[in-house]
């Protein structure tokens, strides 16, 4: 091969890259997804250039707080979360054989959770343990934590921080899901230098009333002695997702809820909030006394790999 034609070749994107492109787009600061990372600044700076370099598109905008993912960088993460989850998977399907996982399961699961991952988590399980009857139900967070402590479910799938039972109940986190600003592309909020939730509380707010969000948003706005000042408020996530998109307010939820169009094919864009809000945290939780088994413990470790790779998929 002529020298020319190795200078032609497309430079090869390594498994690392992807990690390390997720880890950015996650933290929005190249120092904190070094840190989590367990690499310097510079060689995250270096992976992060050379990956653009090879997609030849910029992947994210810098700003004064840290970086924000391009149109094509919010692309990019379905592919790479894409890439990442299928390499778990595969290690797990190695590690584990179908039959070590049998008999049933009886699975409670939140409104988000339901609405968001059990689909696609559900067709996963069964073709990856098909001697397991996974009996699903959706429930609310309580009833969950009560049936748990009862031995009426096996396992539940949560909303962690909601948890109440901590000194019966134990808890895995799976996901962690940055909460940030939704709002038109015209909204003056999104040309802002930064934004805070003093900002926030002088537009009209669109709540999602949906598994407990309106005491999560009390919380963490109550920190700052503020409230939003809520236009419309609807158990719907896309009608909320279509209000956003049609000018009608701004919201503020998870990633995993996002979707950059609305079903009336509007856009809708993200971004960070300068005052600290919450993740939100989805996780596995089941009874101390009774434990997971071994079973258990292999369809947790499947699930936690499962709903990284479908979060935002």
């Amino acid at each position: 091969m002529s020298a020319l034609s190795r200078a032609s070749m497309p430079t090869p994107i390594t498994l690392r890259q992807f990690e390390y492109f997720l880890a950015l787009a996650e933290t929005g600061q190249v120092s904190k997804a070094a840190l989590r990372c367990n690499v310097s600044q510079s060689t995250m700076t270096i992976a992060l250039r050379n990956l653009e370099d090879a997609l030849d598109v910029p992947l994210f905008v810098r700003h004064a707080k840290g970086l924000r993912l391009t149109d094509e960088g919010e692309r990019f993460v379905r592919h790479a979360q894409n890439v990442t989850g299928a390499f778990d998977r595969a290690l797990d399907d190695m590690r584990a054989a179908p039959d070590e996982v049998s008999g049933s399961l009886r699975l409670g699961v939140t409104e988000t959770i339901s609405a968001y991952l059990m689909p696609a988590v559900i067709a996963a399980v069964t073709q990856r343990f098909p001697n397991l009857s996974l009996q699903v139900m959706e429930l609310e967070r309580p009833a969950v934590e009560q049936r748990l402590l009862r031995g009426q479910l096996d396992l539940g799938l949560v909303i962690v921080s909601n948890l109440t039972r901590f000194d019966k109940l134990q808890y895995d986190t799976m996901l962690r899901s940055p909460r940030r600003l939704w709002t038109h592309p015209d909204h003056c909020l999104q040309q802002a230098a930064k934004v805070s939730l003093r900002d926030v509380s002088e537009a009209d707010y669109i709540m999602l009333d949906m598994d407990e969000h309106i005491e999560t948003v009390g919380k963490y706005w109550g920190r700052y002695g503020l409230a939003p000042r809520v236009h419309y408020q609807s158990r719907s996530p896309e009608a909320v997702r279509s209000l956003v998109a049609l000018q009608q307010g701004v919201t503020i939820l998870s990633d995993l809820v996002y979707r950059p169009w609305s079903l009336e094919g509007r856009r809708i864009l993200r971004r960070d909030i300068s005052d600290e809000v919450p993740t939100m945290d989805i996780g596995g939780v089941w009874r101390k006394s009774s434990g997971l088994g071994r079973s258990g413990e292999l369809l947790m470790n499947f699930l936690r790999t499962s709903i990284k790779a479908l979060a935002n998929a």
